[in-house]
């Protein structure tokens, strides 16, 4: 039974307050807080698949918000051309994602450090300019989803409520997949290849085998987030694709807690929730956010998550 600390206190009272969510909005008649913390669990999807491979995996890809544009396309494509079934749309938003994961882990792969930053970016650029190439889709002023995806009637995404239960529990069912990878022998060997790769070389691992496959994962769990941002939005653009969309992915993780199971979920909430206040008052809020993100990481090492740890220590 896992012990009570400050981290764990944390991570029960966010799940309980987004579980308890939609009744809040319901009952202060605030629309608007539902539909930011749908956006927010999205986001939280793909920071949290982001994670898998460079927290666990020590892959620092920049070019991970190429899989949410690769999820939403296949929605929004798929919708375009008549098939509205979200049984055909959502099983083919994964497996393109898959299919592009692998094409670029089997690449990238076979380099390290900041060679292997660039090649994930040059892959996401590519995606990107593929995306607004697509003229017979929108091109560069992107694709409007215009009735998001058919459930034959056992789930309504247009309902508020129905739609953020559904990012929810695939937020959900995605922390819980991870831990089990994190958890297993599989995920066990990956993050010994992040410490030592020559020593698990040594004793028998083939470790690019075990990465590219962490890496197919991830992508694949962020195409779903990229699904459900398509559905959320009922819009697909390139610029979801591109690299500063990546780059807000990689401050959720680090601001969270890069190697924890619920860090780029608080990383989520708290850049999101920031940089939704900011812009109220200032069209520039990126120079009051740039410096406060700074702050956090220089002084909460191991993020927010990190820093719960050593009050409790402490």
């Amino acid at each position: 039974m896992p012990k009570l600390n400050a981290s764990n206190a944390v991570a029960a009272l966010m799940c309980a307050a987004l579980i308890l969510l939609p009744v809040y909005s319901a009952a202060t008649g605030n629309i608007f807080i539902l539909t930011l913390f749908t956006r927010i669990t999205i986001y939280a999807l793909a920071a949290a698949s982001l994670n898998l491979i460079m927290g666990y995996g020590g892959m620092m890809s920049f070019g991970h918000a190429a899989y949410l544009g690769i999820g939403g396309y296949a929605v929004g494509i798929l919708a375009a051309e008549g098939i509205g079934s979200g049984f055909i749309q959502w099983p083919v938003a994964l497996v393109v994602s898959a299919l592009f994961a692998l094409l670029i882990g089997a690449l990238s792969l076979r380099t390290r450090g900041v060679y292997f930053i660039m090649i994930t970016l040059a892959f996401a650029q590519m995606a990107y300019y593929v995306a607004s190439a697509l003229s017979r889709y929108g091109g560069d002023d992107g694709l409007t989803v215009y009735k998001r995806s058919d459930f034959a009637g056992l789930i309504n995404l247009s309902d508020r409520n129905q739609f953020y239960y559904l990012c929810l529990a695939c937020l959900f069912g995605g922390l819980y997949l991870i831990w089990r990878i994190v958890n297993s022998r599989f995920g066990l060997v990956v993050q010994g290849v992040r410490s030592n790769e020559q020593r698990m070389q040594a004793i028998g691992f083939h470790a690019n085998r075990y990465r590219l496959v962490c890496f197919v994962i991830a992508g694949t769990i962020c195409g779903l987030a990229g699904a459900l941002l398509a559905n959320n939005t009922d819009f697909v653009s390139p610029a979801v694709m591109y690299w500063t969309r990546s780059g807000d992915l990689m401050v959720m993780v680090i601001l969270g807690g890069m190697g924890s199971l619920f860090g780029p979920v608080v990383g989520a909430i708290v850049y999101l929730l920031l940089e939704e206040l900011l812009s109220q008052f200032t069209e520039f809020s990126g120079l009051i956010l740039g410096p406060v993100l700074l702050l956090i990481v220089l002084f909460a090492r191991g993020g927010i998550m990190g820093l719960l740890g050593r009050m409790r220590r402490g």
